[in-house]
């Protein structure tokens, strides 16, 4: 039985394929797709997928149910969680200016599974939420017509009283995604286009709403005669922070336009910026006129805003709160529309996904067979299935990422920067003095004979330590993590780190209500999982890291991105179980989909390495001379190849 077994260096094999990294191009500025994207399109993009209709329905719920005014406080920090993700996607949107998102960035340093299943889990949250976005926004249109639209299709269509499918179909939903789908696929310059056109409409009512309601705000209304700033106490305001957190999940559309950016190096990192800070502002003032214009307990949580502009005698106003209402809604569908494709292209590019949807338009420049596909997906989930039990999917496939970017940065940060040599020109001559390149801390590996030499003769009081390396102060200390290969101890560390936080969160979450923990072990337990977490923080940080890169870097790593994980990983585990259930079949069937055909189809796994012909080897004596000694490997008929004769040729080679 035992020669049905895997043997060990089967195993390995295995697990190196799991965990191979994408192999990144040498000018990463090359596309298929059209740079025609500015800063400002970029920043309008973010917006867009940010401000929507949780800004005329979100403000009022959390208001009335959860925080009371003090939901700007719940605003303020949800909007500082969030810039700690935001930044970990900006550093890496200008390092690795491709399409595809939280997907690309674990590709290119966690591994080829775990990217997989993170695009895999955006493909559905993004699906899910567009049409979602859908139906709220066909709700929203048909009840200022006081619900003819849906009265019609009762009465002529008739109704289902079937699980998981909507009460009626949504015809006006799906209608809407249809249209929407047909502009992303005419290019992105038209979808920027549009995107401008309802964001400018959408900024417009938002500056009316805010300029009415401080004319019409009563500092009376957050009296301690009407509850008080802060009713439900700082429970209150962190439940409330728990849901505004997901208000900002909408700047991820910036990382994945990244490779229609015209500079993304310093677009990506700006836009992302400036969106979060405007979405954030907007929520926080809004927040504030609308408790101050009537008391926040009478709040309508459908419709905070034009119900609260009717009770100040305001009614014409409420039709203009609609307005800017659907071109946020809008917004957010073609924010949706226009992710979507990009990041179902890049899985398909990489050979993890469907070859079919890695084609791109020649005239449009856009990924058309994704767009029309799942265009049509959306409208299909919107125009027949209840969404709303759905809803809270979302939540978790957007966390999962923020997470996994989260610990792909640190990882990255701490790894050996690549520097290609640049191709050489035909017909030039070669430099005599090829040993005078870069430092040795600036190569990643030392392949050529030069290299040796460089190695040799560098200057010793000049030396850097290249990233992942142990610092020099603790050496003394940590001597033993010396022999590991640099950034290896980092890796682990971050895996560590990440599975102390769940520990440490999941005490916190189930520790009192469903474990039911003594006192002393829920204090013992936090304590472990704290210093768990604290030690694999301080041994990054032992390590160098990259520095003097000429794009984004986030500040305190690898302090903010750990805070980012804790975060997120909180709010994950706050989650219903039912959410996490549903998450657990749809990874199934990812697997399914990874193991039965992006394993085998996956570029890197077309790339296998080339045979070494040469092996050879230096040594270097105390006096600083050098000897090589050259054996020939492959094929065993290949004369061994002669020392050259002067210094000035060993260089030249």
């Amino acid at each position: 039985m035992a020669r049905w077994l895997p043997r060990s260096a089967d195993l390995t094999r295995f697990c190196q394929k799991l965990n191979r990294v994408k192999t990144l191009e040498d000018n990463m500025m090359e596309t298929s797709f059209n740079r025609c994207l500015s800063t400002i399109d970029l920043t309008l993009l973010g917006i867009g997928g940010m401000v929507g209709s949780g800004l005329y329905v979100l403000t009022g719920t959390v208001a009335k149910e959860i925080a009371g005014p003090a939901v700007i406080i719940s605003f303020i920090i949800a909007g500082f969680a969030s810039l700690l993700a935001a930044l970990c996607y900006a550093e890496f949107g200008a390092r690795v200016p491709k399409t595809g998102s939280a997907y690309m960035f674990t590709y290119v340093s966690v591994g080829e599974i775990w990217a997989f299943l993170i695009g895999w889990n955006v493909l559905l949250e993004y699906m899910i939420g567009g049409a979602a976005v859908a139906r709220a926004w066909s709700g929203y249109l048909d009840s200022i017509f006081n619900h003819k639209i849906k009265n019609f299709t009762e009465t002529h269509v008739g109704t289902w009283q079937v699980p998981f499918l909507a009460h009626y179909p949504d015809f006006l939903a799906a209608a809407i995604l249809l249209v929407a789908t047909a502009f992303i696929s005419f290019g992105a310059k038209v979808s920027s286009w549009l995107n401008h056109v309802f964001s400018a409409v959408s900024m417009g009512v938002i500056l009316f709403i805010l300029i009415m309601g401080f004319v019409l705000a009563q500092p009376k209304n957050w009296s301690a005669q009407e509850g008080g700033f802060a009713p439900y106490g700082l429970s209150g305001i962190m439940a409330g922070t728990a849901t505004c957190f997901y208000a900002f999940v909408g700047f991820d559309v910036i990382a994945a336009s990244s490779e229609e950016a015209r500079n993304p190096q310093r677009a990506v990192p700006r836009a992302i910026t400036f969106s979060l800070g405007l979405a954030t502002g907007a929520y926080i003032l809004v927040s504030v006129v609308l408790t101050l214009m009537v008391p926040w307990h009478t709040l309508d949580p459908d419709s905070a805003l034009a119900d609260a502009f009717y009770r100040r005698g305001y009614s014409w106003a409420g039709f203009l709160v609609a307005a800017g209402s659907i071109c946020a809604m809008n917004t957010v569908l073609l924010s949706n529309l226009f992710s979507l494709p990009r990041i179902v292209y890049a899985m398909a590019e990489d050979g993890l996904f469907f070859q079919v949807f890695s084609r791109v338009h020649p005239r449009t420049q856009v990924p058309v067979v994704g767009i029309v596909v799942f265009g049509l997906l959306m409208a299909l989930l919107a125009l027949v299935l209840d969404l709303e039990a759905l809803v809270q999917f979302l939540s978790i496939g957007t966390l999962l990422a923020y997470t996994f970017v989260a610990a792909s940065v640190i990882v990255l940060r701490f790894q050996q920067q690549k520097v290609d040599a640049p191709a050489p020109v035909a017909g030039a001559q070669p430099s005599p003095e090829p040993c005078e390149g870069p430092s040795a801390s600036e190569l990643k590996e030392y392949e050529s004979f030069s290299d040796k030499l460089q190695l040799v003769d560098r200057d010793k009081s000049k030396e850097h330590r290249e990233p992942g390396r142990l610092k020099a102060a603790f050496e003394p200390y940590l001597e033993f993590l010396s022999d590991f290969y640099p950034g290896e101890v980092v890796t682990v560390a971050v895996v560590t780190l990440m599975v102390s936080a769940t520990c440490l969160c999941s005490i916190l979450v189930f520790g009192n209500t469903h474990l039911h923990l003594p006192t002393w072990t829920y204090s013992l337990l936090l304590v472990l999982f704290s210093l768990g977490f604290l030690l694999s923080l301080l041994l990054i940080w032992a390590h160098e890291q990259q520095h003097g890169t000429q794009t984004f870097q986030i500040p305190l790593v690898p302090l903010s991105p750990a805070l980012s994980i804790v975060l997120n990983i909180y709010l994950m585990l706050k989650l219903s179980y039912i959410t996490w259930l549903r998450f657990a079949v749809w990874l199934l069937l990812g697997l399914l989909v990874y193991f039965g055909y992006g394993i085998w189809h996956s570029k890197e796994n077309l790339q296998e390495p080339r045979p070494q012909r040469v092996s050879a080897r230096y040594v270097v004596f105390p006096s600083g001379s050098l000897e090589e000694r050259v054996q020939a490997v492959q094929p065993s008929s290949q004369p061994a190849i002669g020392l050259p004769d002067t210094d000035t040729e060993d260089c030249k080679r």
